[in-house]
């Protein structure tokens, strides 16, 4: 029962999300705890990195009676998608109204994810619950599930005051414009398997004894009510789907400080080319490298561009939390932000680096000896300043930045 589109009307909002870099006003805090050091030998000396403890990929309740996303189910998504995100909620309900549109917009900004609907009806709570679920199963006779869950959802607020009495007709009125023939829909409504087929889903449901509604699973990991926010689920799928990515051992070292090295960062409004200082921060240096070869930057959004201070990418994850699977030591050296178009790597705190950097945008004396300096913008940083501005601290729940399309790295 897949469709071959989602057509859920979103609003426009933002997400709030942890920065690996603080403001002027901000203090960054730790989100993953690295493992025990790793040395890794280089040609003049030892230098430190760290395998990261990431977010783990939720594990199912063996115990649990909610059964697995099967070929069955109402599902939007790749079926091997690495991220299965399971709702059970009815079409009435405020609280499935909100969990929709925080659901849609996760679908418009993660390819990655598969989304199961489980409709049910809650009678004792709602007068028209019955209804929509009979309404949503007609369409789905003609194969217009996910055309009557938008509708519902999208017009929730024309049918959800009308007297139940109206809504039936209320619904075959507005089906042609939503793609669905009225006469078929009317004939399914009315037809005794609708209602056969309702009774016996609600059987079955109330078999689980389901704690709440909304009620969601991860990959099969039941989620906390207290978890099912916007920013709090963007996490969840970003960094669990991060986990697919991400790197099991530090990058081999292989940047020579005697060489000059030169990036460029092609992206949606254009290139940024960027000096890296192999000599003064050989394993920022070397890292970065490593993860432009590997394409760890290519489709990356900057999930932070405040206007005269900062624009932060490197975390495909784009949840400002995703690192590439380690950690290393902060570099300090003669560097300064002392004008702009510095890159610097983000952290969360000394020694942890990992693939998230920014570009300054003015002088940012206070940011001095917290961060490894590791190159300087040497063209395009009037294109770093168009990048469109995203602050999740303001607006929670923004539109994706602009994207990295990749990296090159020249040698000389």
């Amino acid at each position: 029962m897949k469709p071959t589109h989602f057509l859920l009307i979103l609003f426009s909002a933002s997400l709030f999300l942890l920065s690996a870099c603080s403001s002027q006003n901000s203090t960054p805090t730790a989100p993953f705890v690295a493992d025990p050091i790793v040395v890794v030998d280089t040609p003049t000396s030892a230098i430190s990195c760290a395998t990261v403890s990431t977010v783990p990929t939720p594990v199912p309740d063996q115990n649990s009676l909610i059964p697995a996303a099967t070929n069955a189910d109402f599902s939007i998504g790749p079926a091997d998608a690495p991220v299965t995100l399971i709702e059970y909620c009815d079409f009435q309900s405020p609280g499935c109204l909100d969990q929709a549109y925080t659901i849609g917009w996760l679908l418009e900004n993660h390819d990655d994810l598969r989304f199961v609907f489980r409709p049910i009806a809650l009678t004792g709570d709602v007068d028209k619950a019955d209804k929509a679920f009979i309404a949503a199963m007609a369409a789905d006779k003609q194969g217009k599930f996910w055309a009557m869950y938008n509708l519902l959802f999208t017009k929730h607020k024309d049918w959800a005051a009308l007297d139940p009495n109206e809504f039936y007709g209320w619904v075959t009125k507005e089906a042609p414009a939503a793609g669905m023939d009225a006469g078929q829909l009317t004939e399914a409504i009315h037809a005794p398997e609708t209602t056969t087929r309702m009774t016996s889903t609600m059987e079955a449901v109330n078999k689980l004894s389901l704690p709440a509604i909304p009620l969601i699973l991860i990959n099969g990991s039941l989620q906390p009510s207290y978890l099912l926010d916007a920013q709090s689920l963007n996490d969840a799928v970003g960094l669990i789907a991060l986990g697919q990515k991400q790197f099991s051992q530090c990058p081999p070292f292989t940047v020579d400080a005697a060489k000059n090295y030169i990036a460029t960062i092609h992206t949606e409004k254009g290139d940024i080319v960027m000096q890296l200082y192999a000599d003064k921060a050989p394993l920022a240096v070397n890292s970065f490298i490593f993860l432009a070869k590997q394409g760890w930057f290519d489709n990356v959004s900057f999930h932070r561009v405040i206007p005269g201070f900062v624009a932060q990418s490197g975390d495909p994850s784009g949840t400002g939390r995703g690192n590439p699977g380690y950690f290393f030591k902060t570099e300090l050296s003669d560097l300064l932000f002392d004008s702009p178009g510095m890159v610097a790597m983000a952290n969360s705190g000394p020694d942890t680096n990992g693939s998230q950097f920014f570009i300054t945008f003015a002088p940012a004396a206070h940011l001095n000896g917290s961060y490894t300096i590791f190159g300087k913008v040497i063209s395009g940083l009037d294109v770093a300043e168009q990048l469109t501005p995203r602050n999740e601290a303001e607006n929670p729940l923004a539109p994706t930045g602009d994207k990295i399309l990749n990296v090159e790295i020249e040698e000389k």
